[in-house]
């Protein structure tokens, strides 16, 4: 698959304001269920490039293979305590808004496990990934992982 563009050089600024607010919102929670929100909203959009990013991330972090393995079926998967189970199940109604059924039932899961404060933390969690997806999918950037800790390394700086 060939890039289509790559967003750091055609919007620097823009793209270093979206990574600093990326880092900023990923640091407000616990970084096992960061990476479990990341995976899986990136599983649902299709985007490789964050699947492979946030899943070697996860790795380093001490996630385990099993609960990455079963992330996608996480609902029949007895290896996620209920915070993670209504963070990913918020993950999953608001990373597909036209199942508005299932909403209420995954805010009432969420607003059980998560303060007010960390209910809004997770939520803008579940949008910058899906920006993140979006742009990944959509310039068909896929970057290998030693090109991302460069990428970061001089964005974050």
């Amino acid at each position: 698959m060939t890039a289509r563009l790559d967003p750091f050089a055609a919007a620097p600024t823009l793209m270093k304001d979206w990574m600093s607010t990326s880092l900023a919102v990923a640091s407000s929670l616990e970084a096992s269920l960061i990476h479990l929100v990341e995976i899986r909203a990136s599983q649902i959009n299709a985007c490789a490039n964050c699947i492979n990013m946030h899943s070697a991330a996860a790795r380093a972090a001490g996630e385990t293979e099993q609960r990455l393995y079963l992330l996608s079926a996480w609902r029949d998967a007895p290896c996620y305590n209920e915070r993670e189970r209504a963070a990913l199940g918020w993950t999953d109604v608001l990373t597909r808004l036209s199942e508005q059924p299932e909403i209420d039932r995954a805010y009432d899961a969420l607003r059980a496990e998560f303060t007010e404060e960390e209910q809004t933390k997770i939520t803008l969690m579940i949008n910058v990934i899906t920006g993140w997806n979006r742009l990944m999918v959509g310039f068909r950037v896929f970057a290998d992982l030693e090109t991302v800790k460069i990428t970061l390394s001089t964005v974050t700086a």
